[in-house]
């Protein structure tokens, strides 16, 4: 006997953000069923008892009824923020959010010694830079990541880190596994266990159960960074899907059957079950356009553009010098001469020229090993420009797809689809 809809098993996923905590439910067609936010106090964005306390809000306004059929939960969190925890895996401290630079030049050019071109651990602003500042804190017995933590807040376990979470910590990818070279780095024993994304860690704690109103022993499976579920929350899935973020910065993502790695770009991979996600952002992007246009500009002279007839001006929009994909210049100028007389016409050049940034990046992923572009879905402010649509539909190509969703929270819950009860995907 088949189920009703109200009462089929849901999939959580929850995102853990700058700013704040958002939850999506969706049922077990992909199909979004609730959602809700709440917001991380500024003062607090380093405090895991403030993410904790956000999580509670969010998931508060979630109905009893519909957190009583989650059946799988997956969390997802910023890329390289990582905390220390004690042997009773309590926090030490305030966390090093992932735009927490380290200020010490010898630690940087000790990872820069030891780390392999290809790793994506270089930096100052690595989660392994990070996690070797938060090592010398006393009592230290952990290291991990925002999303290990609130994961592990809710099964037990927080030593349990995902492939994508751990990769700017020094995690290699390929031989999934934390690489030798860390040793003359760091005590591995301090690093988390690794699992591939969307595997299952655990089951939910009864002590969460309780605060969060959630099934114990609901499964809690394996998330992400909140760039890579954002990227599987617009439904992309195959070799060829790409993604293309129109925010203040140009940002490309594009699924891979294999792994590309290219520093000088900026361009290194995810691993996602056995598949890849590479990317690369340009400087370009909504930020140059808004050097001289402002939000309402924009929309009333992109009605006024005839997106198949080209203006013949060949831009290179940046905000300022320095480019890092799909060029790699630092003192690449930007390029936005003859200006013609009308407005219309300017703004017309500089949008076809960032749509040939775009796609000159994804030849670029290609020409490092990714597969062409097959499918192009869009997100960001810039997606709903429709003359700039039509415009890189033009110049970009690709099978325009539909987005299924903008959330990260989304892209979580939808790992977390693959662990509902099997006769879910057939009950209706």
């Amino acid at each position: 006997m088949t189920r009703s809809a109200a009462a089929l098993p849901l999939a959580l996923g929850i995102d853990v953000g700058t700013s704040g905590v958002r939850a999506v439910l969706l049922a077990p067609d992909g199909q979004t069923v609730g959602t809700t936010s709440a917001p991380i106090p500024e003062s607090g964005r380093r405090d895991p008892a403030r993410w904790t306390a956000a999580l509670e809000a969010t998931l508060a306004d979630l109905p009893a009824e519909a957190k009583a059929r989650v059946a799988a939960v997956c969390v997802d969190a910023t890329s390289g923020t990582v905390l220390a925890l004690d042997a009773d895996a309590r926090p030490l401290g305030d966390a090093l959010l992932y735009n927490d630079a380290v200020d010490e030049p010898a630690l940087v050019q000790a990872i820069a010694a030891t780390a392999p071109r290809e790793s994506a651990a270089h930096g100052a602003s690595s989660g392994l830079a990070r996690a070797l500042v938060l090592a010398r804190r006393p009592g230290v017995r952990h290291l991990v990541h925002q999303a290990d933590w609130i994961a592990g807040h809710l099964s037990g376990r927080p030593w349990i880190s995902d492939e994508s979470n751990a990769l700017k910590t020094g995690y290699d990818p390929i031989a999934r596994r934390w690489p030798d070279w860390l040793r003359g780095l760091l005590d591995l024993a301090l690093l988390p266990e690794v699992v591939p994304c969307g595997a299952p860690t655990g089951g939910v704690m009864a002590a969460a159960a309780a605060r969060y109103g959630l099934p114990a022993r609901a499964a809690v499976v394996a998330g992400m960074t909140d760039g890579c579920a954002s990227f599987l929350a617009t439904g992309a899935d195959r070799p060829g899907d790409g993604v293309t973020a129109l925010g203040t910065t140009l940002t490309l993502k594009l699924l891979s059957d294999r792994p590309v790695f290219a520093p000088e770009y900026g361009v290194y991979s995810h691993r996602i079950g056995d598949l890849w996600l590479a990317g690369g952002a340009s400087n370009s992007g909504g930020g140059a356009l808004a050097a001289f246009f402002s939000p309402q500009e924009i929309e009333r002279l992109s009605e006024a553009i005839d997106p198949e007839a080209p203006s013949g001006l060949d831009y290179y929009p940046l905000p300022r010098p320095g480019e890092r994909f799909p060029h790699a210049d630092p003192q690449m100028a930007p390029r936005l001469t003859p200006r013609p007389p009308e407005d219309r016409l300017f703004l017309q050049g500089m949008l076809e020229g960032i749509a040939r940034i775009e796609a000159l990046g994804y030849r670029r992923l290609a020409e490092l090993g990714a597969p062409p572009l097959q499918r192009r879905r869009s997100v960001g402010g810039g997606a709903r420009n429709r003359a700039w649509s039509a415009i890189r539909q033009r110049i970009v190509g690709g099978e325009p797809a539909p987005s299924a969703s903008e959330a990260a929270a989304a892209g979580a819950a939808r790992l977390a689809l693959a662990h509902l009860p099997a006769e879910a995907a057939t009950s209706g």
